[in-house]
């Protein structure tokens, strides 16, 4: 059964990309290289898999389109600088590599070569996903910038996409837009009452799918109806659970697309050499985001980082490249040259951002040259004075830490310290004393008044590796003059927080049963008519 056997490959493959620290999908990409070697083909059926795949995917952007976030200079200003400059330089390079005869680059007269370029300006949006997510870093400024940046070049992307097809919407597709904005409502009212299950699942698959085939039927780019539904139910209170319950099924549907890159050809000699010419101009590309990021007021530290994050082609790049291919403006082997490329990109920008940490210790002196005086709200200094607990990220367990110690050590003890604005507007509103920064970060602690009077530490945010990283950092500077605490899930993570330096771990789950049973026990015996 071909099926089966595309699923046993992708399966080896990708957990071999994984246990050597690479995205799974690198693996995918090879699974379909090897796929080819073996004999097989793409059929009618993957590439349906494959078509899916991107229509969640772009539902699953609409549905994080924060347009606040957007209207930054830092993000859609650098996004647009970036790839205008990408496209020139790439352009103009691909066009010259053509005229001396290389191969491949041959058949590009000028369009097919700015087109060329512009499928290379894209990042990956998966791969960024995926390490900030593994590194912890999903609420920190750099995470928050690079995303920005993603969603504004897949904006780019979609708008090529619409026009692709060269058709002018018609009365009728601006008629079907505006009553899917009548029906916004309606939708979110069903949405909210799906539950967390497979209910939620099915709703977010029929909606992408509906808007896919409503705009494809008043003859706009089908595409377009997946992003635009996710626009309209961006916002909503349940728009985050649905994108992260159905970001399983994206990356499975996803895999079809990747499998069905490498079945396409099998790459020869001089399409190799091709690739790692583009993989080798991939600094270029890493340098001109630190350039503009730090014109743009962010520190060395946060411009590496994020450049770090968007070292590497993308996915979506392939997705221009097949609808530029299925156009007829540029030679379908591109689509597997960049396939490579990408491949090779994703390797080493793992490497990069595994040692980000230790790049920028090396580097700081030398990258904070670059450094404008000016600073972006998240990175200016924080005062921490008087304070005896610091509580580093202020979720739900922040908050209850941050008024316990309130309540036991008197008013005014307490700090709270969160990467994310909208959390820390919220807490200030609440009444709370709270400073916007990265624990993570080393030079927060550095610009911190007063940090190094603190006697209480508590690591409360969501991710097991920045409470990590944060007692590493706390320990370094501080010694044993902090006493650190922390909560933990699983076994594993106990050990690496007390190697990190954390002197009191409490397990998660047992914590809360032993504080669920003091709550009710402490009420007392119950009534006698309690149990009727």
């Amino acid at each position: 059964m071909v099926e089966f056997v595309y699923i046993v490959v992708a399966l080896v493959l990708g957990l071999a990309a994984r246990l050597v620290k690479l995205p799974a999908l690198v693996g995918f990409l090879a699974a379909g290289f090897v796929l080819r070697g073996m004999g097989y083909q793409s059929d009618a059926a993957l590439k349906e898999i494959a078509d899916l795949g991107v229509t969640l995917l772009l539902f699953s952007i609409g549905l994080k389109l924060k347009i606040r976030t957007l209207l930054r200079p830092s993000v859609w200003a650098v996004a647009t600088l970036h790839m205008a400059a990408t496209v020139a330089i790439f352009g103009a390079a691909s066009f010259g590599l053509g005229r001396w005869g290389l191969p491949f680059f041959g058949g590009l007269d000028l369009p097919a070569a700015l087109l060329l370029a512009f499928a290379l300006s894209f990042s990956s949006t998966v791969f960024a996903v995926k390490v900030l997510e593994e590194k912890g870093e999903t609420a920190s400024l750099h995470a928050r910038t690079a995303i920005g940046i993603l969603i504004m070049q897949d904006l780019f992307a979609v708008v090529f996409m619409g026009v692709s097809t060269g058709k002018v919407p018609s009365l009728t597709a601006v008629a079907a837009v505006a009553a899917l904005i009548v029906f916004r409502r309606a939708l979110i009212w069903v949405m909210e009452r799906c539950g967390h299950g497979e209910l939620l699942v099915l709703f977010g698959v029929l909606v992408a799918l509906g808007g896919s085939q409503a705009f494809d039927a008043v003859g706009v780019k089908a595409d377009l109806g997946a992003l635009f539904l996710g626009v309209l139910l961006a916002g909503s209170a349940k728009a985050d659970e649905l994108s992260k319950t159905l970001l399983g099924f994206k990356d499975l549907f996803l895999v079809g697309f990747f499998l069905n890159i490498g079945l396409s050809r099998e790459p020869d000699p001089a399409l190799l050499g091709v690739a790692l010419l583009l993989a080798a101009a991939m600094p270029l590309k890493t340098v001109l985001f630190f350039a503009l990021l730090s014109r743009f007021k962010l520190r060395a530290r946060s411009a590496l980082f994020t450049s770090l994050t968007l070292a590497n082609y993308s996915e979506f790049g392939l997705i221009v490249a097949g609808v530029a291919a299925a156009g007829g403006w540029l030679p379908a082997d591109w689509m597997l040259i960049i396939a490579v490329a990408l491949s090779i990109t994703f390797v080493a920008a793992s490497a990069l951002n595994a040692a980000a940490p230790r790049l920028y210790e090396r580097w700081s002196a030398g990258l904070a040259r670059f450094e404008r005086p000016e600073r972006l709200p998240e990175e200016q200094p924080a005062d921490c004075s008087r304070a005896r607990v610091l509580v580093c990220g202020m979720g739900r367990v922040g908050a209850g830490a941050y008024d316990f110690a309130e309540k036991r050590l008197g008013g005014g003890a307490a700090v709270g310290i969160d990467s994310d604005p909208a959390q820390v507007k919220a807490q200030q509103e609440a009444g709370r004393r709270i400073v916007l920064g990265d624990a993570t970060d080393p030079d927060f602690w550095e610009r911190t008044k007063g940090a190094d009077q603190v006697q209480y530490v508590l690591l409360a945010m969501p991710s097991h590796g920045a409470n990590r990283r944060a007692a590493e950092e706390i320990r370094r500077r501080a010694g044993e003059a902090m006493r650190i605490g922390a909560a933990a899930r699983f076994a594993d993570e106990w050990a690496d927080l007390q190697k990190a330096g954390v002197q009191v771990v409490l397990d998660f789950y047992r914590e809360a049963g032993a504080g669920l049973a003091e709550r009710v026990l402490e009420q007392g015996e119950p009534s006698p008519g309690a149990e009727k």
